[in-house]
C-alpha cells in the first residue's frame, strides 16, 4: 500500500484555545460558513467523542458528494483531534482511507497555528495525483480562512 502525507500550516489571529473550540464545533459551523464545501455534517453513531461516526454531505465546490468518518482521538489538553475517512466517494477508486490530524499550537502575538496533516492510504500501488494534493491543501486553506473570518466577525460566539 502506498502512503502519501501532506501538511498545511496556517497562522490564526486568535488564541489557540479559542481556535480549538472552533475546530471542536466544526460540524455545526462549516455548513453555515462554507456550504459550497459542506452541505451537512451529522453524527450517525456516538456522542461526538472518540469512536463517533459522522456523515458529511459535500457541496458543489468539491468533486465528490459524501464521506463517512470516524473520530480517532480528541485531546483537549494538547489541542488536537484526529479522524479517518473510511467510506464514501471522497475516496475515489484509489484510496482505502484518509487520516487527518489537526493540531493547534500557540503562535506569535497571542495568535495560534493551525496544522492539518493528511495521510492518504492508497489501494495497492496507486498514488494520489499531485494536482489533487495541491487542490486539497488549497481547499483546506480556503475553508480555514472563511471560518477564521466568521469567527473574527462574531468574536463573542466562541
Amino acid at each position: 500500500m502506498t502512503v502519501v502525507t501532506t501538511e498545511v500550516e496556517i497562522a490564526a489571529a486568535f488564541p489557540a484555545e479559542k481556535l480549538f473550540k472552533v475546530i471542536v464545533n466544526f460540524d455545526t459551523l462549516a455548513p453555515k460558513v462554507v456550504p459550497q464545501v459542506f452541505k451537512s455534517i451529522s453524527i450517525v453513531e456516538g456522542d461526538g467523542g472518540v469512536g463517533t461516526i459522522k456523515k458529511c454531505i459535500h457541496g458543489e465546490a468539491v468533486p465528490y458528494t459524501t464521506s463517512i468518518q470516524k473520530v480517532d482521538a480528541v485531546d483537549m489538553s494538547n489541542l488536537s483531534v484526529s479522524y479517518t475517512i473510511y467510506e464514501g466517494d471522497s475516496l475515489f477508486d484509489f484510496l482505502d482511507s484518509i487520516s487527518h490530524t489537526i493540531k493547534i499550537s500557540p503562535g506569535a502575538d497571542g495568535g495560534s497555528v493551525y496544522k492539518h496533516t493528511t495521510t492518504y492510504n492508497c489501494k495497492g500501488e496507486a498514488t494520489v495525483p499531485e494536482e489533487m494534493l495541491t487542490q486539497t491543501n488549497e481547499g483546506y486553506k480556503k475553508v480555514f480562512k472563511a471560518i477564521e473570518a466568521h469567527v473574527l466577525a462574531n468574536p463573542d460566539a466562541y
